[in-house]
């Protein structure tokens, strides 16, 4: 008789995109070893990095086997995430830059409300910023606004087969986040936003790109 092992599907797929952030996604990848809800998988996507971010993320991938790794060209941010949608399994697919991170009851509080309403497509909102908190319009860059007024993509749960059936996020150099969000609303999409700010969205890294686009035009 042969038995079959059942393979866990998580609840939540956590997607780290990385660009040269050795030196910082300590700090990310701690924050998710210490929620409160252990029910996920974490997919860091390396975008061609230059620095040795493989051996910072080889230390978590040797002692826990819900980390994957995936190493491509450099590609963009865009492109960079749709490879972490497409290797993701779990119900909800979420974000952490790796130069954020999440509070402890990040991903329980998120799943309580996705509990109690199964029908969403979509949740996001919630978010503590550390630093500057204004931004380039992705309109016009030489303006700036307050990231209360943005879509903050690390915000995101999506229902998998949601955010599938949208193909993903726009391949655009900047705001591909108010643009998938955009995308949602047009396919008449259940979206919640919720206020309690448990992502800690950090602005003190001069090259992330926010900072890089701020006065271009």
């Amino acid at each position: 008789m042969i038995s079959v092992k059942k393979q866990h599907i998580p609840f939540f797929s956590v997607i780290v995109t990385a660009y040269n952030r050795s030196h910082i996604i300590d700090r990310a990848l701690s924050s998710l070893i210490n929620q409160v809800e252990q029910d996920w998988e974490c997919i860091i996507v390396d975008d061609g990095s230059t620095d040795d971010v493989s051996g910072t993320v080889n230390k978590y991938i040797n002692k826990d086997d819900r980390f994957r790794f995936i190493q491509h060209s450099h590609r963009g941010q865009a492109l960079t995430k749709n490879a972490g949608v497409l290797a993701s399994s779990g119900l909800f697919i979420t974000f952490l830059d790796s130069d954020d991170e999440y509070a402890t009851d990040h991903l329980a509080a998120r799943k309580a409300m996705l509990e109690e309403y199964p029908h969403l497509d979509l949740l996001h909102g919630g978010v503590t910023i550390i630093g500057d908190p204004f931004v380039p319009d992705m309109n016009d860059p030489s303006l700036l606004i307050h990231l209360q007024e943005c879509t903050i993509g690390g915000t995101f749960f999506f229902k998998k087969t949601s955010i599938h059936a949208l193909g993903g996020f726009p391949v655009i150099q900047y705001g591909d986040d108010t643009a998938l969000y955009t995308l949602a609303e047009k396919a008449g999409y259940v979206i919640a936003k919720t206020d309690h700010p448990s992502y800690i969205y950090h602005r003190e890294e001069l090259d992330s790109l926010c900072n890089t686009m701020k006065g271009k035009s």
